[in-house]
């Protein structure tokens, strides 16, 4: 793993942004993997700023979100269709029918799932696949016990999950209690993994993610077996790891 430390939330989305913007010049129809929730939105508003700039286009690239929530239509404003296109697909000069984010409203859950994993292998598989970590230590929304040979699957969220994302909905009780997600064999099989982590909340995962052991009780521990994982993260998710490589 390469960990580089930045100083804080900002230094962080941006360090992120220059990595994706590095793969899009190196590969201009890179497949990209995407993360939601509050760790990834400085990321995508620098890649925003660095479109509008003509420093980066997303033309030829095509996306796959990790997760959505089951029962939340595109059209709901807490769907994470709802949050990419508002907050990042609308902003920049990516084709619409080239971003993909699985159907929580889907007829038959279990079919739409093989589709969505169908559809990313047909497309190459994911070339950068960026992540956050929960708490739990959850990536996407593959919680612990999660096996690690998963693919594609709908998940029942923990309550830890479901009172993290709460501060998204009017109340703790609206949260879904399930969703699909990319599974954890699904995200090992990207060529480059980028993990975000910021903040005092992270650091205690962070420590476990370096510092234990590997298995399925701490999803995000699986990334210490990919050969290509770069880790960015700022000073205060970095407080018990002291093995950092500074930003330069």
């Amino acid at each position: 793993m390469n960990i580089v430390e930045t100083k804080d939330y900002v230094a962080m989305s941006e360090a992120v942004t220059q990595i994706v913007i590095e793969q899009l010049k190196r590969k201009p129809n890179s497949v990209l993997g995407l993360a939601t929730g509050g760790t990834p939105k400085g990321t995508y508003d620098k890649l925003i700023q660095a479109y509008q700039k003509g420093i980066v286009s997303f033309a030829e690239a095509t996306t796959f979100n990790l997760d959505e929530y089951v029962g939340l239509a595109s059209s709901n404003e807490n769907s994470y269709h709802y949050y990419m296109n508002k907050l990042f697909f609308s902003n920049i000069d990516i084709e619409l029918d080239h971003c993909h984010i699985p159907n929580g409203v889907a007829r038959d859950l279990q079919a739409e799932c093989n589709r969505y994993e169908q559809l990313i292998e047909s497309s190459g598989g994911i070339d950068l696949q960026i992540l956050g970590i929960g708490k739990n230590g959850h990536i996407g929304f593959n919680e612990p016990g999660t096996s690690f040979h998963s693919r594609t699957h709908v998940v029942d969220l923990a309550e830890s999950t479901r009172k993290a994302n709460a501060r998204y909905f009017p109340h703790v009780d609206d949260v879904p209690t399930q969703a699909i997600t990319a599974g954890i064999e699904t995200i090992m099989q990207s060529d480059k993994v980028v993990l975000l982590i910021s903040g005092n909340e992270k650091a205690k995962a962070f420590e476990q993610l370096m510092k234990g052991d590997i298995q399925e009780s701490f999803p995000a521990s699986v990334l210490r077996k990919h050969p290509n994982v770069t880790i960015v993260a700022d000073e205060q998710a970095l407080q018990f790891v002291t093995k950092a490589k500074p930003l330069t």
